[in-house]
């Protein structure tokens, strides 16, 4: 689940390679449309809805021959961007990098309604609060935002982030180096968070929106390119009814829903699978009036926080960076 940030400079290739690039448009005949999704990181279960909606026909429903890509060395914002795939899963964070660079994608529809990101450390560390990070070693991947979060959340609870060592660990798994190399790292609790439960590894977890509203951000999201959105509105409506459905039926057939990803994504373990979908299952929606709903104020909060952190070139507009428009009606 673990996730690099969008960096700016990358994202800026894309402006090179926008122009003419354009995606299959549906076929004149009535055949199935084919759509390319892209996913953030390897399959899990914040990816079961699409996977559901695929085994259960649901895009075939909607006539959509739909053929979900794990993520590559080049991320999906930089590949819808530039036409070479329809959609993908991202998260708020990139979204907001890109449309301050200028490149034009949209988020359709939140996946969790919250951030269930936080800090994770062993129990016996007895690290329960921001200012108790003082004087710890942090792993990350070395983005401007995690300094950010973590100088943030520390300055409100009077700690001080100049005296945490920031250590490198790129993608190494969360279990190999905490303890060890790192005294707490960033993890999703759906994930890891399940995971620990399951090895029996006490974690202590300083969840980041119990400490900043503008925290409790939307990751991830599915997106897609304002091209998209202008030139086939229809294919976006499909997509969306049919993931939507995806989601929904995973909220209520967890354990279904489990062997679904499962059997897409066989190398998974299947306890781990199982208990955070149960525990998953019960965050898509929350407290939204239905699944994939985005809220302004959300993408307005954090814009103007990353803005003020200079974590952005300049400012979005939020209302251009979402929409809910392609949600099916409830």
């Amino acid at each position: 689940m673990k996730k690099g940030i969008a960096v700016v400079a990358v994202l800026l290739f894309v402006l090179m390679v926008i122009s003419g690039c354009g995606v299959e448009k549906p076929d004149e005949q009535g055949e199935m449309t084919k759509i390319s999704c892209m996913l953030d990181w390897t399959p899990n279960t914040n990816h079961t809805g699409l996977y559901v909606a695929l085994e259960k026909g649901f895009y075939q429903e909607e006539g959509l021959d739909v053929e979900i890509f794990q993520a590559g060395e080049t991320g999906p914002e930089q590949l819808i961007a530039a036409g070479k795939i329809d959609f993908g899963v991202s998260y708020q964070e990139a979204v907001t990098y890109a449309r301050a660079a200028g490149i034009p994608i949209v988020s359709l529809a939140a996946v969790i309604q919250h951030n269930t990101s936080g800090f994770a450390s062993l129990k016996e560390d007895n690290i329960q609060r921001p200012k108790d990070l003082e004087g710890k070693r942090y792993g990350g991947w070395g983005s401007p935002a995690e300094y950010a979060v973590i100088e943030a959340i520390m300055r409100k609870d009077g700690g001080e982030s100049d005296k945490v060592e920031f250590i490198d660990i790129g993608s190494a798994d969360f279990f190999s180096v905490i303890g060890k190399d790192v005294d707490f790292t960033w993890i999703f609790y759906g994930w890891d968070g399940i995971r620990a439960e399951l090895m029996g590894t006490p974690l202590d977890i300083i969840m980041l929106k119990d400490y900043d509203p503008a925290l409790d951000y939307y990751t991830p999201v599915i997106a897609t390119s304002e091209e998209t959105i202008a030139s086939r509105p229809d294919v976006a409506k499909k997509f969306m009814a049919a993931t939507a459905k995806g989601y929904e039926y995973a909220m209520e057939n967890s354990e279904e829903a489990a062997e679904i990803l499962l059997k897409h994504a066989p190398e998974l373990d299947g306890d781990l699978v199982k208990k955070s979908q149960a525990w998953l299952s019960e965050q898509y929606q929350a407290d939204a009036p239905q699944w994939g709903w985005q809220d302004n104020e959300v993408w307005k909060l954090y814009a103007e926080w990353m803005f003020e952190r200079e974590l952005l070139s300049e400012k979005i507009e939020p209302e251009k960076a979402f929409t809910n428009e392609f949600l099916p009606e409830r």
